[in-house]
């Protein structure tokens, strides 16, 4: 009868995971885009891209507010990108270059997304990049960002992204619960941070190319994986409990394996945002500090839980497992969709 009621009460958890998981299945690091390009007249003459979210388009009014003396002079051209995106672009006339001015961009306090700036010369080559948000709304053309705020934006920016990234951190619970003691935890979490921050490094460098789509469905596939170890490893006789024994050698290199297929995950995310071309090894020293300093929060948080009696007791570990892994079914499910 205890058998059944544990079984049923892992069913029912598990079917109440996957129904509101359904907001877990994307992180909210999606910025919108503002592009600015001179165009090669006589007169400051720009072009500008505007680009959004559908659903941000229709819930928030987020917009770019330009000098006074700058108008359009053609209608915004209207593009849809496969229903996820809208964008227009306009053309417009500025009394004088806007090198030195300041382009600002209302609503972001309100709708807690970030922008992406990026200044074209005429021949379209990268002059500038920023990334605005809620603290910083606008930029002042052609002045670099101090490398000192970037590096505490983009810092900041990886620390949401683990947070806020449910299958990072679904990933990351599953490796503290197939491994126990504090040593075999460090070497685990190890191994995972240095097979992550390798790919992102090497991604983000451009030196690799990957299917974002299906690198998003192998990292929910990955979950399943850990699911299905942390349930073998409930059981004392069975090998994943033996190499946990034997100083966790073998959930190492397991870490360390599935750690390379989330730094590609990591690296889209970067690629979203965008890195400043003068500053891009800064930038993305930054984003991989701030990775790691939520990570080291959340496995601090689960050891001082359990040092304080809060520990997930090994009989509810086949429990554990099974919520795990039926969220990370639903993920996969979800994600296989974006493949056909």
């Amino acid at each position: 009868m205890r058998r059944r009621l544990v079984r049923a009460a892992a069913l029912a958890l598990g079917l109440l995971i996957v129904l509101f998981g359904g907001a877990a299945t994307a992180h909210p690091l999606a910025p919108a885009l503002l592009e600015l390009q001179r165009l090669p007249t006589t007169t400051p003459q720009y072009e500008l891209l505007w680009r959004t979210s559908v659903t941000r388009a229709r819930q928030i009014d987020v917009t770019p507010r330009l000098p006074a003396d700058c108008a359009a002079t053609t209608e915004p051209e209207l593009a849809s990108d496969g229903g996820e995106s809208l964008s227009a672009r306009w053309r417009l006339q500025c009394a004088a270059l806007l090198d030195g001015r300041r382009i600002d961009v209302s609503g972001l306090a309100s709708s807690g997304i970030n922008v992406i700036v990026r200044v074209l010369d005429a021949d379209g080559v990268l002059q500038q990049q920023a990334l605005l948000d809620a603290r910083e709304p606008g930029i002042t053309l052609s002045a670099a960002e101090a490398r000192p705020a970037l590096l505490l934006r983009y810092a900041r920016l990886g620390v949401e992204h683990l947070l806020s990234g449910y299958d990072h951190l679904a990933f990351l619970a599953g490796l503290l619960l197939l491994v126990r003691p504090l040593r075999a935890r460090l070497w685990t979490v190890s191994a995972f941070t240095l097979g992550h921050s390798l790919t992102l490094s090497i991604a983000s460098l451009g030196w690799v190319r990957w299917n974002a789509a299906l690198c998003e469905w192998a990292i929910a596939a990955s979950i399943v994986v850990v699911a299905l170890r942390l349930m073998r490893a409930s059981s004392p006789a069975s090998p994943v409990a033996a190499a946990q024994r034997g100083h966790g050698i073998g959930p190492v290199w397991f870490a360390a394996g599935f750690g390379l297929l989330h730094g590609l995950g990591f690296a889209g995310a970067l690629s979203d945002v965008g890195l400043p071309p003068r500053d891009l090894p800064l930038a993305l020293l930054a984003f991989n500090l701030g990775i790691e300093a939520a990570q080291l929060a959340v496995v601090g948080a689960v050891v001082a839980a359990g040092r304080a009696g809060l520990a997930l007791p090994a009989r509810a570990l086949p429990f554990a497992a099974y919520a795990l892994g039926g969220l990370a079914c639903y993920w996969c499910l979800d994600r296989a969709v974006t493949l056909l």
